[in-house]
């Protein structure tokens, strides 16, 4: 009889753990309390199942919750991607020019986030070093920006330089900023992208900077997971995005440190 009840057990979690995949695969997200209604069991329980699927990878756990792991293996077209949520992207890089200071040395990625930054810095005696090759037409002479290109490998789907001369460069620089955008931010799995070469360079930025880090990065990015690690989370100061998908998710980053500005409220 305990073996048929056991047996039960199993195939009852089994049934209620598929339907939590289904919901967060379809929701991109999902609360404990909805879930306890939903599925009829306690808090408790559903608390535990996550933790089950949170360790076979199948989502991560938030505050009160969970989201969607989602991954992209392959880097979008830069051209498809800048047009993508293009006002939420501005008002973004509009937040993160601002908290640049007269004096500073930044560094900048590359990216369709980042792209927008460069035209709303208006601070004095500012320098930037950048891979990103879209920017010197973003740049005008009355910014007053001593602007460096970290030029090198140039690929033309991503609009960026990276390889062992971009990387010369930048190790060349102490740098007391940088703004990076990002192909995916995740709490557990740390900033991510799918070019090892984009990965490495971005990473020289954060260890040649000795104050803020600020990445930039809209709704579509959190969450997101690709192969290769920049950094974990931690190693961040500031997170710039236009809103979360997961208001409970908030907590998870505010707990490492991390300073959240969201430039809109949730829709």
């Amino acid at each position: 009889m305990e073996n048929i009840d056991q047996s039960r057990q199993l195939q009852s979690q089994g049934k209620r753990q598929k339907r939590i995949i289904e919901l967060v695969q379809r929701d991109g997200h999902v609360r404990v309390p909805d879930l306890s209604k939903l599925l009829n069991v306690a808090e408790i329980t559903i608390r535990r199942d996550l933790v089950m699927l949170e360790n076979k990878s199948l989502l991560e756990r938030t505050h009160g919750g969970a989201i969607a792991i989602r991954r992209i293996h392959e880097e979008t077209n830069y051209n498809s991607r800048s047009d993508l949520e293009l006002e939420n992207k501005d008002i973004i890089a509009k937040f993160a020019a601002d908290l640049i200071d007269d004096g500073d040395t930044v560094f900048i990625n590359g990216g369709s986030t980042t792209f927008h930054v460069f035209r709303y810095i208006n601070r004095k005696n500012v320098k930037v070093i950048t891979t990103n090759a879209a920017c010197i037409s973003q740049v005008n002479e009355h910014q007053g920006i001593e602007l460096t290109l970290a030029g090198g490998l140039y690929t033309p789907g991503s609009n960026t330089f990276s390889g062992g001369f971009t990387n010369d460069i930048l190790n060349q620089v102490n740098a007391n900023k940088a703004i990076l955008g990002v192909h995916g931010i995740s709490c557990h799995y740390g900033l991510t992208t799918p070019r090892q070469h984009a990965a490495e360079s971005t990473k020289i930025m954060i260890n040649r900077t000795r104050g803020e880090i600020i990445v930039v990065a809209d709704h579509r990015k959190i969450g997101l997971v690709s192969d290769y690690v920049t950094a974990p989370a931690n190693r961040i100061t500031t997170l710039i995005t236009d809103w979360f998908p997961d208001i409970g998710y908030i907590k998870d980053f505010q707990e490492l440190g991390i300073k959240v500005i969201q430039t809109r409220p949730r829709p």
